[in-house]
């Protein structure tokens, strides 16, 4: 096998197409090294054999403390990390990477593959198709987010996982004071969009000082238009927003790379 995936299935070229703008295909990963994987450490990180981790690109589990001060356990964590051992423990993987190769604390930063044939099974897939995560992506790290955000629907429209529960539920624009500190996926009609002094932002009210409003930074608005997307061009589509939530003039997402925006509307 050589340093790329040789080709895509022929239902992910049909999506490409209906993707709003330019995405990373799903062959743009360079495989990495393979190791064994000999512990879970919840269920979006797992320790190789040479005693390096592994943070699952693109993904985030449900949380668990891991020894954080009173930080509380996120429903279905437990369930989340059963889930990735059961996949991937024990057994022997492969890297693969589609963007930064190593986060701040020294992990790698990789999609992980049963093997490393081009058949080889895809964790992150699975996590996403059983409803044990939903898709978390970086400006840094954008390869398969198309295959990710159609797995996480299928696998919320069936409710599988955490998709039954209402901590994970896709939040309306006009209910999120509760959410704040929080990541979320946010839906809603965009009434305003524009750039001003080189910063995007979307409003989904009528009251931008009080309503939710989508932050796009000056050099993340440079990075649309470098793919073809103007923000101003999202006004009047309805749309599916993710990220933290923060409080300034009302809730605000700060947006950073295409792929935290789903068009809904034709």
């Amino acid at each position: 096998m050589g340093g790329r995936d040789a080709c895509a299935p022929a239902w992910l070229f049909l999506l490409l197409l209906a993707f709003p703008w330019p995405v990373s295909p799903a062959f743009a990963l360079d495989a990495g090294p393979s190791a064994q994987v000999v512990d879970v450490v919840d269920g979006d990180t797992v320790v190789l054999d040479d005693r390096s981790e592994v943070r699952l690109v693109g993904l985030q589990a449900p949380k668990l403390p891991l020894g954080r001060p009173n930080f509380p356990t996120w429903p279905l964590a437990a369930e989340a990390k059963a889930a990735l051992e059961a996949i991937a423990g024990g057994r022997r993987v492969q890297l693969r990477f589609g963007g930064a190769r190593m986060d701040r604390h020294g992990r790698h930063l990789a999609h992980l593959f049963l093997g490393e044939g081009d058949d080889a099974a895809w964790v992150q897939g699975e996590m996403l198709r059983r409803g044990m995560a939903r898709v978390y992506t970086f400006s840094d790290n954008r390869a398969r987010v198309p295959e990710m955000l159609a797995l996480e629907r299928e696998a919320r429209a069936a409710r599988r996982g955490i998709w039954g529960l209402r901590f994970y539920a896709v939040r309306t624009h006009d209910d999120l004071d509760r959410d704040i500190g929080t990541f979320q996926i946010v839906e809603g009609a965009v009434l305003g969009a524009a750039v001003v002094r080189g910063r995007g932002y979307l409003n989904f009210g009528t009251d931008w000082k009080t309503d939710f409003t989508v932050v796009v930074p000056p050099d993340a608005v440079r990075l649309f238009r470098r793919e073809g997307v103007d923000i101003p061009s999202f006004q009047g589509r309805t749309v599916r927003v993710r990220g933290w939530l923060r409080w300034y003039n009302g809730p605000q997402m700060e947006v950073t790379h295409p792929e935290q925006i789903e068009v809904l509307d034709p």
